[in-house]
């Protein structure tokens, strides 16, 4: 379930939603949606980040997500990434998607249409 969607800010610094925030779970463990390569690892400002350079200028990135990856790794679909953790973006637990194309933030339902939760899955 979202708790947020996308909303494309007027200007390059301005305010806005640059991805979805969908209900999760500390712990559940979050994978690849298709095949790429790690590109960032590490904390933003306050919160664990990973992104995924896709093929064609596409790059996906999830937080909070506690990861073991290393950037330049090589992922293929449904590969695990790592675990959402705490904190965030988000006044409860969630897991906030954002897709860029070409450097420019686009609304992640363009390419995960309505069912992106379903690389979210419950660890055992």
């Amino acid at each position: 379930m979202a708790l947020w969607e996308f909303q494309a800010p007027e200007t390059p610094w301005g305010p806005g939603r640059r991805g979805i925030a969908l209900s999760a779970t500390m712990g559940e463990v979050v994978r690849a949606p298709a095949v790429g390569t790690i590109a960032f690892v590490g904390t933003v400002v306050n919160r664990p980040v990973l992104s995924i350079e896709h093929p064609g200028g596409l790059r996906t990135t999830y937080e909070p997500l506690s990861s073991e990856a290393e950037a330049g790794q090589p992922v293929a679909q449904g590969d695990v990434l790592g675990v959402v953790a705490s904190g965030g973006v988000c006044p409860t637990e969630c897991l906030h998607v954002g897709v860029k194309l070409n450097d420019e933030y686009v609304n992640p339902r363009l390419y995960f249409g309505a069912s992106v939760r379903v690389f979210l899955l419950t660890p055992n």
